[in-house]
């Protein structure tokens, strides 16, 4: 192995073993951040070793050892734990060379960096930099915001998992439904902040996508028999099958309808059909299966004009009876929109209390502007060009308002 980007991988086991073995979870990251420098400073001046894991480990586990003792005199219990013999470094910490690991601690991991205790800002950031594997500044760049505050905000979040006594294991059985849905709901804003970014020059941070498509593969592959777990993988998928054709060279946004399907990723959209239609014989609906399933529908039409509308619109009603939100009411009425007009979706989308909400006022625009009520539309667009810090997406919004003199033409839906 003599590749950085698979060094980085190893974090959340090179972490996992860690803190199974001295708990610290904060104290951990931090070794394991030190092994890191140290390994960028010593491998390429004395060679890469054998087993990058079995040496990240030794050394973080080592560095950890040294910062508990020299707090012994600070803290009792640090000392204590520091004067414990830990278990030998063997196998089942970090496998041998060239081999996968004997143990992967990674969901639990996953499930601490999502402890109820935590928001979800810093759930997601804490899954980042502990199981994605991001640096601090990486993450700051992300989510625009100084690399410092982003420092403050992992730090706070280490010591509310550690002052509310979180231990490193799997949650019981009681809470494992509930504690689940948190990490996968994690995985999905993380994924949606990348497929639209919140804020920025770009529409696209490929780096989120790539990353919880990654995040998102590891927890299908330790809870295959999870249905949501698949679905939330089959939906990345499928979504992320359409990226390169979601913007010009130029960065200019291009909606779903206008995207050239013949750029989509085939590969991506028959592994996200695959696991959909595996979800549908399983007959048990969620959230994100049913948004999957919707995604698959789009997936299969050859073009905007084939799309099954009235089968999208009939997803949206499960979709809505099962996880009911105004989100939801807003996407489903871009269905009623192709499937009974834009009069009865306008009727819809005026009684959603979405006022703060870019695109309940992008979508609400194109509404007017297919009725033919220009002069509110107008007021629509700039109500959500006011609402929007994405630099691409008021570019796109800001043409759609002055298209409004010229020809027709779409200018809101699905992306």
């Amino acid at each position: 192995m003599t590749d950085w980007r698979a060094v980085r991988r190893l974090v959340p086991e090179v972490l996992s073993a860690l803190v199974r073995r001295h708990g610290h979870f904060d104290a951990c990251e931090d070794a394991v951040q030190e092994a890191l420098l140290a390994a960028a400073a010593q491998w390429p001046v004395q060679g890469w070793p054998d087993n990058p894991k079995a040496w990240l480990v030794t050394v973080a586990s080592r560095r950890l050892t040294d910062q508990l003792r020299r707090n012994a005199a600070r803290r009792r219990r640090e000392e204590a734990e520091a004067a414990r013999t830990p278990p030998p470094l063997d196998g089942a910490d970090f496998g041998d060379a060239g081999s996968p690991p004997a143990r992967d601690d990674t969901l639990t991991l996953l499930f601490l960096c999502c402890h109820p205790a935590l928001s979800p800002a810093s759930q997601v950031a804490l899954t980042l930099r502990a199981v994605g594997g991001l640096s601090t500044a990486e993450i700051a760049g992300a989510f625009l915001v100084p690399e410092a505050t982003m420092a403050q905000r992992i730090s706070r979040a280490k010591q509310r998992i550690k002052a509310a006594g979180a231990t490193f294991e799997l949650p019981p059985r009681a809470e494992h439904a509930r504690r689940l849905g948190v990490v996968v709901h994690v995985l999905y804003l993380i994924f949606n902040e990348g497929y639209t970014a919140s804020s920025g020059d770009r529409l696209v941070r490929e780096d989120l996508c790539t990353e919880a498509i990654r995040l998102g593969r590891l927890l299908a592959e330790l809870m295959p028999d999870e249905p949501e777990v698949m679905g939330l993988l089959a939906l990345m998928l499928l979504v992320q099958s359409r990226r390169t054709t979601r913007t010009t060279h130029g960065g200019d946004l291009v909606l779903l309808a206008d995207q050239d399907r013949g750029r989509w990723d085939r590969g991506l959209i028959a592994e996200g059909q695959a696991i959909v239609r595996q979800c549908l014989r399983r007959n048990q609906p969620g959230p994100y299966r049913i948004q999957a399933a919707i995604n698959a529908v789009h997936s299969d039409a050859p073009d905007a004009a084939a799309t099954d509308w009235r089968q999208i619109l009939y997803l949206y009603d499960q979709l809505s009876s099962l996880a009911p939100s105004p989100v939801v009411a807003l996407n489903r009425a871009v269905a009623v929109a192709e499937v009974e007009g834009p009069d009865a979706a306008l009727t819809l989308v005026d009684g959603l209390d979405l006022a703060g909400y870019q695109r309940f006022h992008a979508i609400r625009a194109d509404l007017l502007r297919r009725l033919g009520r220009n002069a509110e539309a107008a007021l629509a667009y700039e109500a959500a060009i006011a609402r929007t810090q994405n630099a691409a997406e008021r570019d796109f919004l800001r043409r759609s308002r002055q298209a409004l003199s010229g020809p027709g033409g779409r200018t809101s839906g699905p992306r």
